[in-house]
């Protein structure tokens, strides 16, 4: 399909920022909607942005990702960007294609930890703002407040006087309106108000369409036709098909290469055309390996563009090759060489991420943003049938003035007031320190600390223990400080297997009084699996292989007899912040192990007695 060029005056480049469930996904859908970009009769999933099965299955966002719709005449580019903290280097390099922002902001919760981030990075690209207060529908929103709390928080990010005279609209993304004069009694009918303030508010692109073509790569799509396709907006000129172009490479070095297709964003789909200019934002094919941060330009002026920069990694895990008794059994791809293609092929699109190689060809440490950002990769590997094992997190330091200093993370926490004193108890434990407490709604109590990044490893899930899973937690780094001392790791041990076999029945009833068991009967298990959390602070060796002697005055049916508690089903996240130091996460395709790293009991002896 072929369209006509369209002018820079007439295109809107916008990104969707907020803090992670604010609405940004459910939002972009009824723009759509009433865009007309989907027939009458479509059947369209919800959140159809949100392509990734994990995406689906998590219901958040974890890939930026591009859509477009017309308005009046004008193309709006649209990026849907994650909330998430952990996935920044998917917002920051989105806000490279655009020229303004919508910041979404939920009308109960207010502005958040990542509200914070994603809108200090749009105000440090002088990004134009407009402020969507969304969810004015539900209980408890207090939407006038939020407004207030948001104008704070542009004047605490040092927001120029231009800035802060931003417009202010009212919305409901699941019901599908916008209006600027909110009034409860009689919500709006549709988001027109909305589509006409980005025409009238969002600059259009800053570009010289006459001058000799230049697009920053911003992102990598792939084709299993094309290969690699080079996403960005074009900065300068225009691009046509069989195009020879010069690819200005971040080693300071230039190649060339020839563009065979040019596409751009049609609502949900990717158009075929012969030419795009500047200001669009278009994906090419055609250079093979093009990467994020590179520059294309016409073949005779080969000029880089500055790419931004991206927030270093804060946390570290080694992955490696699967040694356990079980190795080999589940995956597919099972050796060192296919685990370091696969880590090192991430590094192409998951520009926040690290991976370094150990003296080992067996290990390999990948750095990313958080546990998420981590997990999400295991995540994604063991689906495409991936099998190694993990270490657990560890937060990495940095040398700042010849002092070791450590990333320190700006946490809020949500909770009903009669948990507010054992919360602030457990993360002063953790080397916390408070820094603001306020009620939010009736019952309800705002906590706001600062807290070195290795003391939330693990914290979540005794955050909803104590709370009873009413408890809401955020947080997103705010900046290195000089190393705060030893921290009390985990505080109870593990059950550990005595032997290789098959759980049995009467050996959980004796071990589950031990603690909590992660499995049931007739699991299989290998000596030194870990089966389940002591109750107490030590590990202890169990047998749950263990059956009961047969006599003539006991039958092995008796065994029907004993109840066993239900195991607790331990997700990919609850088992990274369960292990620890000594441990490592066996990961295939259909199971997730913690094991210790010496697995045979008397070796694990003579190492603890040689330290």
């Amino acid at each position: 399909m072929d369209l006509d060029l369209v002018k820079s005056e007439d295109i809107r480049n916008i990104a969707i920022i907020a803090h992670v469930d604010h609405g940004k996904t459910t939002l972009v859908d009824a723009m759509l909607r009433q865009s007309g970009t989907f027939r009458e009769n479509e059947q369209v999933d919800e959140r159809v942005m949100d392509s990734n099965d994990l995406e689906k299955e998590r219901g958040i966002t974890i890939l930026a990702k591009n859509t477009s719709l017309y308005h009046n005449g004008v193309k709006i580019n649209i990026i849907d960007t994650p909330g998430h903290a952990d996935f920044g280097g998917e917002v920051e390099r989105g806000l490279e294609m655009v020229d303004g922002v919508l910041l979404l902001v939920d009308a109960f919760e207010g502005c958040m930890p990542q509200t914070r981030f994603v809108l200090s990075k749009a105000l440090a690209l002088d990004l134009k703002p407009i402020i969507v207060v969304n969810k004015v529908d539900r209980p408890n929103a207090r939407p006038y407040e939020v407004v207030d709390e948001v104008l704070e928080l542009f004047i605490d990010l040092g927001a120029t006087d231009e800035q802060l005279d931003t417009p202010v609209i009212y919305a409901s993304g699941r019901d599908g309106w916008a209006t600027a004069e909110y009034n409860p009694e009689q919500p709006n009918k549709d988001l027109k108000e909305l589509f006409d303030l980005i025409v009238r508010e969002i600059p259009c692109p800053k570009c010289d369409g006459e001058g000799s073509f230049q697009m920053l790569v911003s992102n990598i799509d792939y084709d299993d036709y094309t290969g690699r396709i080079a996403v960005g907006k074009i900065e300068r000129g225009s691009v046509s098909v069989g195009m020879p172009v010069s690819i200005c490479r971040q080693n300071g070095k230039t190649a060339h290469a020839k563009v065979t297709k040019i596409f751009t964003y049609e609502g949900l789909s990717k158009q075929t055309v012969d030419e795009a200019g500047a200001g669009d934002v278009a994906a090419l094919s055609g250079i093979p390996d093009i990467n994020i941060g590179e520059t294309i330009c016409a073949a005779d002026a080969p000029e880089p563009l500055p790419f931004v920069k991206i927030d270093e990694p804060v946390l570290s895990m080694t992955f490696s090759v699967n040694d356990s008794p079980f190795a080999g059994k589940d995956g597919k791809f099972v050796t060192s060489r296919h685990l370091r293609d696969r880590l090192f092929r991430e590094l192409d699109s998951n520009i926040a991420l690290r991976v370094e190689e150990t003296d080992t060809t067996e290990a390999f440490i990948v750095s990313g943003r958080g546990e998420l950002h981590l997990s999400v990769l295991i995540e994604n590997m063991r689906r495409e049938g991936y099998e190694f094992q993990v270490s657990n997190p560890v937060v990495i330091y940095k040398e700042i003035d010849g002092q070791q200093c450590e990333p320190v993370e700006r946490l809020t926490v949500d909770v009903p007031d009669e948990y507010t004193g054992t919360i602030m108890d457990s993360i002063i434990q953790r080397k916390g320190e408070m820094t603001d407490m306020h009620p939010t709604t009736q019952n309800y109590t705002r906590l706001e600390f600062l807290i070195p990044s290795r003391g939330l490893i693990g914290y979540r899930n005794e955050m909803l223990t104590a709370t009873k899973g009413t408890g809401v937690i955020n947080s997103i780094l705010e900046k290195y400080e000089p190393y705060k001392g030893e921290m009390q790791g985990r505080s109870r041990g593990a059950l550990i297997a005595w032997e290789d076999g098959e759980s049995i029945t009467y050996g959980l009833y004796n071990a589950q009084e031990r603690g909590t068991l992660f499995i049931g009967p007739n699991v299989k298990v290998y000596e030194g699996m870990i089966i389940g959390e002591n109750a107490r602070a030590e590990d202890i060796v169990v047998n749950v292989c263990k059956k009961k002697h047969v006599t003539n005055t006991r039958s092995s049916s008796a065994d029907e007899a004993l109840r066993l508690v239900p195991p607790r089903q331990m997700s990919l996240e609850q088992c990274l912040e369960f292990i620890a130091d000594d441990e490592l996460l066996e990961v295939t395709p259909n199971y997730l192990r913690m094991r210790k790293r010496i697995l045979k009991t008397d070796l694990r002896a003579k190492s603890k007695n040689k330290k």
